[in-house]
């Protein structure tokens, strides 16, 4: 009996000794796998698809990796490096994985948040990143002081000096538009007026790329116009100019073309253009903002008087948008030499000054 007994006891033990034992192998089994596999990947010698499933993708803070546009897989490892997101190995390793994963040919421009990690790691998490942009907006009619206002305000980057660098910069434009601008008075007054308005994704909000970007729109969207209609840099300038009024003096845009047709009709006829936006325009380079136009104001000595000087001011006094470039470019025909804006922002025509002076009284008797 006694014998029996103990032999329960020794079972039990060599259970407990076989699972231990078990225990242990499975655990040196998964160390070794796991230092096989960041070896390995260290040194490039195990594809990465071995251990893809076996290796979790690093969690953490991130860092922020601006890639740019163009930018090759040895170029953006490099960035990865100089940006604190490879913390071990080389941009000519990550550059390999790269590779590797196909990324050298989907790279984008963009901002990339990373989990700063060896080659392998970084590139797999670029397998499953998007980047981000930066949005920015370039609205229409608004002069050069409210561009720069407007640009600072979305990004500290951008100031008045930098701004005015950049629009003189060549390099920010398509040659062909270089082309004409080479024509064209040399100032950012004149070259803000070839800016696309619209809203942009940047990598980076500097004023060089918000110059390229909106001046390679906006060549993408006259370009072939342009090409077509054998327009000299005096057709665009003067283009240029009589969108600029067309852009501050239009509340509705479906008013554009017959607006320009009238500006068109009295410069034919050597008339004042009588332009209040210019009037505005000329108080705004003295410092003063107008938000009417009284009389007394029309006083002012100054180019972009159209109440006192006959004929197109000396350069654009905004941004234009695409429906006042579109009237510049082609104007409606019409007679029309008058309008006066009513309360709802629609203008009243007139062929002549006594059928302006009625639709006047009549603005005025309404409620």
């Amino acid at each position: 009996m006694q014998r029996k007994s103990h032999s329960i006891p020794t079972q039990r033990h060599r259970k407990r000794s076989r699972r231990f034992i078990f225990s242990g192998i499975i655990f040196f089994l998964l160390l070794f796998i796991f230092g096989i596999a960041a070896y390995s990947s260290y040194h490039l010698k195990v594809p990465a698809s071995f251990w893809e499933y076996m290796i979790p993708i690093p969690e953490g803070e991130t860092v922020n990796v601006v890639i740019e546009q163009g930018m090759t897989a040895s170029q953006a490892a490099r960035a990865f490096e100089i940006q604190g997101a490879l913390e071990k190995g080389t941009p000519i390793d990550l550059a390999r994985w790269m590779i590797k994963f196909g990324l050298d040919r989907k790279i984008r421009a963009g901002h990339y948040s990373v989990v700063p990690s060896d080659a392998w790691n970084v590139a797999r998490q670029l397998r499953t990143l998007k980047p981000a942009l930066l949005k920015l907006q370039l609205l229409p009619g608004l002069d050069i002081f409210a561009l720069i206002d407007s640009l600072e305000s979305q990004d500290k980057k951008v100031n008045r000096e930098a701004v005015s660098e950049a629009l003189m910069n060549n390099k920010n434009y398509p040659p062909k538009l270089l082309d004409i601008l080479k024509g064209l008075p040399e100032d950012e007054y004149t070259r803000a007026a070839f800016l696309m308005p619209e809203t942009y994704m940047l990598v980076d909000r500097t004023a060089d790329e918000i110059v390229s970007r909106s001046s390679s729109a906006w060549w993408n969207h006259w370009g072939e116009f342009i090409t077509q209609h054998n327009l000299t840099s005096n057709d665009i300038k003067e283009a240029s100019i009589v969108a600029s009024m067309v852009e501050r003096e239009v509340l509705h845009d479906s008013e554009s073309r017959t607006v320009a047709g009238v500006i068109h009709n009295r410069m034919r006829k050597n008339m004042l253009l009588q332009i209040d936006a210019t009037v505005v325009y000329a108080w705004r380079l003295k410092g003063r903002k107008l938000t009417r136009v009284l009389y007394k104001d029309l006083e002012i000595d100054s180019p972009y008087n159209t109440y006192k000087y006959k004929g197109l001011p000396p350069r654009p006094i905004c941004v234009p948008g695409v429906e006042a470039w579109g009237a510049a470019l082609d104007p409606e025909f019409n007679d029309y030499l008058y309008y006066v804006a009513g309360r709802d922002g629609y203008h009243h025509f007139a062929k002549t000054n006594k059928e302006h002076q009625a639709n006047i009284r009549e603005i005025r008797s309404a409620k």
